[in-house]
């Protein structure tokens, strides 16, 4: 089913997922903070990124480079030159907008007007600060706008320290910022954001393999993690849209309420970072093939994946509701590996007899994964909460509990119970969560 865009904001804020940052001073525009569950939320999808970039292969290690960086650095990648959107001014309001995410070309979507635009101006989306206790230009720096430049001017650091032969790739999760004109669709489009990254350096002959490669990988991982195959698309960029250092790009575009938009970007940028740091510092970036005996700059295959809006995707992906005895029931189908609380255990009634048992049982079983222990409210309830932040098992401690040393096991997604021995537990969850 498909969710409509302010259920889903409603329910963020409802359960702690998402919250409006600086809330009580009136919020911060396109400012967000991950509550208790987002946060975990997010750090299974960047975790789940991580576990098959770089754990699972031999042939991709991690780095976690520097938010602010030498300005050199951003002069050698065209950032400073180049990284910049279309700005528009609307004369009867004062209100700014992108010229290309414009509905209507000469119309004003905050007031309505036609005909009162100014001409476009290119606006730097870097955002600019300075090192040090006196503001001038000799200090300026800026907040990274993408986690990839960190990796390319670390490219020999990592490849002489690793021992790494090509093809190899170097991957990093971090904060960017951007200046953006128009951000919105709540956390779709921040200024402040994280990043999946990774380059895949490779012999130039072969890019055109290793890209096909990495863009069925990108689509086994999305689609893995239980994403609708109907919801995921992969665009191919024609030449006009191609960024100046792509030799190809296919985007990873999801279906969002306002329609399909882009993950994640797969592109193909040649040798043009390293050469373009290689001019700029002076230094040898070069790749020496022992076997071949020839030198060489590699190509760069690079997935480059935004963490905030894959986790909002997944959020919306997951959301279901369906018919029970007469009541919409909520739940969230999240693959196990993503929910935040992979387990919550419920004492039938508040009577110290169950809920110490209760306590106990989820003491045991916190070492293993994350447990949530609620108490409170009527258990049909407390069911109903746990399908709505996609917990995929409770367990219930009830009365015959103090007799059996039973518990009832509860399915999320068919609800499904199961009688298990409370020695068994563990290892029954176990066998569903790994």
């Amino acid at each position: 089913m498909s969710v409509d865009f302010d259920t889903i904001v409603n329910l963020s804020k409802k359960r702690g997922f998402v919250f409006q940052s600086s809330e009580i001073y009136g919020g911060l525009r396109s400012a967000y903070d991950y509550g208790p569950l987002g946060v975990e939320l997010l750090r299974n999808v960047k975790e789940q990124w991580w576990h098959s970039m770089v754990r699972m292969r031999e042939d991709v290690v991690g780095l976690d480079s520097a938010v602010i960086q030498s300005p050199s650095v951003w002069e050698a990648s065209g950032h400073l030159a180049s990284f910049t959107d279309p700005l528009v001014e609307c004369t009867n309001c004062n209100n700014r907008f992108r010229e290309d995410k414009l509905d209507k070309a000469d119309q004003c979507p905050s007031c309505g007007k036609t005909g009162t635009f100014t001409e476009a101006k290119n606006f730097n989306l870097m955002f600019k600060t300075h090192m040090g206790p006196v503001e001038s230009t000799d200090n300026a720096v800026y907040l990274r706008p993408e986690t990839a430049q960190g990796i390319f001017i670390n490219f020999e650091n990592v490849r002489r320290t690793s021992r790494l032969k090509l093809p190899f790739g170097i991957a990093q999760i971090g904060k960017v910022f951007r200046n953006e004109i128009t951000p919105g669709q709540f956390v779709f489009r921040t200024r402040e954001f994280e990043q999946m990254e990774m380059e895949f350096f490779c012999r130039p002959e072969e890019a055109d393999e290793w890209f096909k490669y990495w863009v069925a990988e990108r689509k086994n991982w999305y689609t893995d993690l239980g994403m609708k195959e109907d919801n995921v698309r992969f665009r191919e960029h024609e030449q006009d849209e191609l960024s100046h250092y792509s030799a190809g790009t296919f985007d990873v575009d999801y279906r969002f309420p306002w329609g399909f938009d882009e993950l994640e970007g797969i592109a193909n940028r040649t040798d043009f970072d390293l050469k373009a740091h290689m001019e700029r510092s002076g230094k040898d970036l070069t790749y020496f093939d022992q076997e071949a005996g020839e030198r060489f700059v590699p190509y760069v295959i690079e997935p480059a994946a935004g963490a905030t809006r894959t986790t909002f995707a997944f959020l919306l992906d997951a959301y279901h509701e369906e018919e029970v005895r007469g009541d919409t029931r909520t739940v969230l189908r999240l693959d196990k590996r993503l929910a935040p609380i992979k387990v919550a255990v419920l004492p039938l009634s508040k009577k110290p007899q169950l809920s110490e048992v209760s306590a106990k049982l989820a003491d045991d079983l916190r070492p293993l994964w994350p447990v949530e222990h609620d108490v409170t409210q009527a258990i049909g309830r407390r069911y109903r909460r746990q399908d709505e932040i996609g917990t995929p098992y409770c367990v219930t401690v009830d009365f015959d509990t103090l007799d059996d040393q039973a518990v009832t096991v509860r399915d999320r997604d068919t609800m499904a119970q199961d009688r298990v021995s409370m020695d068994q537990v563990a290892g029954y969850l176990r066998e569903r969560l790994g």
